[in-house]
């Protein structure tokens, strides 16, 4: 079998959440069927591709209701540039389908203006993660695996300061 050069994979175009509760912390999900090699976690927060023809902020709203099963939240910012991420060499080929290279994802902050209540992971047929939790914003890089770190640290930097204006912290 021939290998996949990923210089020859385009982006796939994608979003991200940080939804922040009125504490100042953020939902995160452990990913089903994936296990980082250490603990057996993968914690994320909330992403996904972008549909055709779909605007970057209705496709965050959408992927935060359908992986969170809410959809009680607002939109506060998004990043200022679209920030890439490359697979591992080893999964070049295999993940996202085997037909990208990695990433470009446009990140949004959203205030959430619910309940814990209102959030229900098995809501839609593709449930994504196995538990949810919320963490402080300082945990976000250290439980992510490794290759998406760099995007992790970014979508920090630039919302901190955001985060403590919406919220009671």
């Amino acid at each position: 079998m021939a290998r996949v050069e990923a210089h020859s994979l385009p982006y796939r175009p994608c979003v991200g959440i940080m939804l922040v509760n009125d504490a100042g912390q953020v939902w995160i999900g452990n990913r089903t069927g994936f296990d980082n090699g250490e603990t057996g976690e993968t914690w994320q927060m909330p992403q996904g591709g972008i549909d055709e023809g779909e605007a970057p902020h209705v496709a965050a709203l959408r992927e935060l209701k359908e992986e969170t099963g809410t959809d009680k939240a607002e939109i506060v910012a998004e990043t200022t540039d679209w920030i890439n991420y490359d697979l591992p060499e080893e999964l070049v080929g295999i993940a996202l389908k085997g037909k990208f290279r990695g990433q470009t994802q446009r990140w949004f902050l959203l205030r959430f203006t619910g309940r814990d209540s209102d959030i229900d992971i098995a809501a839609d047929d593709h449930q994504e993660f196995s538990e949810w939790r919320w963490a402080d914003i300082d945990e976000l890089t250290e439980l992510i695996i490794p290759f998406k770190q760099p995007v992790y640290e970014k979508v920090v930097a630039e919302f901190r300061d955001m985060v403590k204006s919406i919220t009671n912290t």
